[in-house]
């Protein structure tokens, strides 16, 4: 009975840390940030560590403290998720940039020099990843793409002539139960003529410069329409919106109170929004356009620009809350990377490029990763979400699934091709680590020396679910270097 309250109430006060905002992705602010080459004093130096001074201790729902995520990732993570995440089969992402918005009229693209994406020219994209079986899990059956179609058909001929009636019932099986798997995200098909490969290196994360109405649509329609907002709320979740002559309990801190009556999926939901969208803030400050002469532009962190969207003052007092759940994201998608290990240590899974040596080293730095994740003490417990009634549990995980799968359609209506391209690949990488998180049974099922009916990931998921971790492992990384920069500019 004990553990059951202290259940309700931890979850009760993760609403405290709830918070999330539209500012920034996109720089939809008309505020001009200063540089922090900038000769402006700042508004107060007493408040240069402002954006700290509150995120230490323990995390909401997770039994986490901050300070212990810091030193396993600046240390542990991040060197290795970095070298790993420069590797070919990681590099490479397949990805549509053109389809419509499927949610109201094209307003067209940002003409902007930097939202411009170039992709991979064919001739550069490793072949065995331009193979198109690169879901496959050995040499063996990647190479079956070099030969013509005809000789394809016999050569699988052959090969299902030594399968057991049993395994040929298996694969089948194997290949419906793909066609019908609850994803999380709205998956680009990669046999469109649109889809193209690019060159993630080549094409950073970085400030860009769109902004206004175009940018705040989109974020606005995620917030407003996705994240379980209830009808009674009127005030805008976006933090700078005019407050409308609302009461103190409905601006700032008080403005929260409202998502104590969430239920526990539901508030995580604004969290991991939050959390994503503060990621992308955190990258976005730390590649800002520092100076853009005749010569090549110089991009680096811009102190200024960070304090805007994090410092305490700046925020209303919602800075540090942003931040948490930032490191709230971190530890569920740790815990689904943790849970997803068994399915890459099985000896036939090769991560194929047709490089045999470099496949082999990027394996072996995937397992390190994994192993450093599971002497990680203080994972994020999944098996509190949709613990209820069966019935109700199911329904609402069903509501969860496709709120979250409609803001990945949203992503198709960022008008920065750089934006979208890095929209849609951390989406797609979050919507794969809950798809994992719920995948248990499947995963603890998984054969050891064949491929599984239950449970399975494409290489488009695989590349933006390690992708996606990366950026957060890079923002927590980021921030360290935040708060030296914050401490030599007092």
């Amino acid at each position: 009975m004990w553990k059951a309250t202290l259940l309700a109430i931890c979850a009760l006060l993760s609403a405290c840390f709830c918070g999330n905002f539209v500012l920034g992705w996109f720089g939809q602010n008309d505020v001009q940030p200063q540089t922090q080459h900038s000769n402006q004093p700042s508004p107060d130096r007493n408040q240069d560590q402002s954006c700290f001074c509150h995120l230490t201790g323990v995390l909401d729902d997770c039994f986490c403290d901050v300070e212990s995520i810091d030193v396993f990732n600046n240390f542990k993570i991040y060197p290795r998720i970095k070298k790993l995440t420069e590797t070919d089969y990681f590099r490479y992402y397949k990805v549509n940039l053109k389809r419509p918005c499927p949610f109201w009229a094209d307003d067209g693209h940002c003409a902007i020099k930097d939202c411009h994406v170039e992709p991979c020219p064919e001739s550069k994209v490793p072949v065995g990843i331009k193979s198109g079986n690169y879901n496959k899990y050995s040499q063996a059956a990647n190479t079956i793409s070099d030969l013509s179609e005809c000789e394809q058909a016999q050569e699988l001929g052959a090969i299902n002539s030594t399968l057991s009636n049993q395994s040929k019932e298996a694969f089948a099986d194997w290949a419906r139960h793909d066609d019908a798997q609850d994803h999380f995200c709205e998956l680009d098909d990669e046999t469109s003529p649109d889809a193209e490969y690019v060159d993630l290196l080549l094409n950073p994360e970085r400030y860009t410069g769109y902004k206004g109405p175009s940018a705040w649509r989109v974020w606005n329609s995620i917030y407003e329409e996705n994240c379980f907002k209830p009808r009674s709320v009127y005030r805008p979740l976006n933090p700078l919106a005019p407050s409308r002559g609302e009461p103190c309990c409905f601006s700032g801190e008080g403005f929260y109170n409202w998502l104590e009556g969430l239920c526990l999926e539901k508030r995580v939901f604004y969290r991991v929004i939050s959390g994503l969208h503060s990621s992308i803030n955190i990258h976005l400050s730390a590649e800002y356009l520092l100076d853009e002469g005749w010569g090549q532009s110089v991009w680096g962190p811009n102190v200024q620009e960070f304090r805007r969207r994090f410092d305490t003052a700046e925020t209303k007092g919602e800075g540090t809350r942003r931040l948490k759940n930032l490191y709230f994201l971190y530890l569920m998608e740790l815990r689904a990377l943790y849970k997803v290990a068994p399915y890459f240590e099985r000896t036939f899974i090769n991560l194929y490029t047709g490089n045999s040596e470099e496949d082999s080293a990027t394996k072996e730095l995937l397992l390190q990763i994994f192993n450093e994740i599971k002497m990680f003490p203080m994972h994020f417990d999944e098996k509190s979400m949709f613990a209820g009634q069966k019935i109700e549990a199911k329904t609402l995980k069903e509501e969860f699934r496709l709120h979250f799968k409609n803001i990945s359609r949203i992503m198709d209506c960022v008008g920065c091709s750089k934006c979208r391209l890095w929209g849609k690949l951390q989406t797609q990488g979050l919507g794969t680590a809950l798809k994992i998180l719920f995948s248990e049974k499947e995963i603890q099922n998984l054969p050891e020396h064949s491929p599984s009916k239950g449970f399975q990931l494409t290489r488009q998921e695989i590349v933006a679910l390690l992708n996606g971790f990366g950026r957060l492992s890079t923002s927590i990384h980021q921030l360290h270097n935040f708060r030296q920069l914050l401490r030599d500019d007092r």
